[in-house]
């Protein structure tokens, strides 16, 4: 028979424990359990085996380090080896780490500057093919000028948060 061993936070198997205490115990449970989630057909081995990680790290800390660490990762919305792993890239190669919510930002900040380039080209188009009168040719070169510095500052706003993010991840000084 096969063994399954995992890592579990101790107010999880506490809860866990209990639930279980009607059920005849951790292992009766789990069983009943795993045999209700794996009622789907089984499924074919992948053609090629999934890549696995070259190397595996392995960290002791003492409790405050670990509480601080959970903290930090929980404030930004990772778990403690996704907040590790950001750290540690931040440090090797200087870019920013973004969690969730950062890119979904990043995405929609991307959106935005998008839908003003079409905006622009419209309007650019517009200026290329006809012939305007001096009021409505100053409206269209306002409303480019207007596009010009939201842009400019949708980029100041994108390099600040880079910046910070990248502060984030510095040693303190």
């Amino acid at each position: 028979m096969d063994r399954l061993t995992l890592r579990v936070p101790p107010d999880l198997i506490r809860r866990f424990d209990a639930a279980a205490a009607s059920s005849g115990g951790r292992a009766r449970l789990l069983r009943r359990l795993m045999e209700a989630a794996a009622q789907a057909p089984f499924p074919d081995a992948p053609a090629t085996p999934p890549a696995r990680l070259a190397a595996k790290l392995g960290l002791r800390l003492t409790l405050a380090d670990m509480v601080a660490l959970e903290r930090e990762a929980a404030l930004r919305g990772q778990s403690r080896t996704q907040w590790t792993v950001a750290l540690i890239r931040a440090r090797l190669y200087g870019r920013p780490q973004l969690s969730r919510g950062e890119a979904i930002a990043f995405l929609e900040v991307q959106r935005e500057l998008r839908r003003i380039g079409v905006n622009i080209n419209q309007i650019a188009r517009a200026l290329n093919t006809a012939v305007m009168e001096g009021g409505v040719l100053d409206l269209e070169v306002a409303k480019l000028d207007a596009y010009a510095r939201e842009i400019r500052a949708h980029l100041v706003g994108v390099r600040d948060a880079f910046a910070g993010n990248l502060s984030y991840w510095a040693p303190d000084p």
